[in-house]
């Protein structure tokens, strides 16, 4: 599922007609929504996701912002090919935010809350020639601290001529 807002739609007035001009001058905006189902802590490959927005959005040059709107995931750029990569890198972070005894949040999550914190809750990805701009070996996850939680994502596609 995904939910589209287009700005090319606003015009601006002028003398008692829409100026084309002004109307070519907005840029292409869209806002595309995600589903994800996360049932263990892991770094989910997002990536045909946000390609599937920016080939709907018909943006041929420009960005992507890739969100996550909650406080115990993230969203960063890693390697793709060899799946040992997501391991260490989950393994790195269990080690440099364990639980501890002291942590008083209630709900008992607050290491995952460092986590997401550490990794960030965006990327922001080239888009050119109606593609995203990726090292050989990129890939675009979500990252999951505090399953299992459906989760959402957004991609924010803008053109930029």
């Amino acid at each position: 599922m995904y939910v589209c807002v287009d700005f090319n739609a606003v015009r601006e007035f002028h003398n008692g007609e829409y100026s084309k001009q002004t109307f070519l001058n907005y840029p292409r905006v869209m806002l595309f929504e995600f589903q994800l189902s996360a049932p263990r802590a892991d770094f989910y490959n997002i990536t045909s996701k946000v390609r599937e927005a920016i080939a709907k959005s018909g943006v041929a040059a420009g960005i992507a912002v890739v969100y996550c709107p909650h406080t115990t995931a993230g969203i960063t750029i890693n390697e793709n090919a060899d799946p040992d990569v997501v391991h260490d890198l989950l393994i790195g972070l269990d080690k440099a935010f364990p639980d501890r005894a002291e942590f008083r949040h209630a709900e008992g999550n607050s290491a995952a809350h460092l986590k997401a914190s550490a990794v960030g809750s965006s990327a922001t990805i080239i888009v050119n020639n109606g593609k995203l701009v990726l090292g050989t070996w990129q890939s675009i996850y979500f990252c999951e601290f505090d399953p299992p939680r459906e989760r959402t994502f957004f991609v924010k596609v803008v053109n930029c001529l």
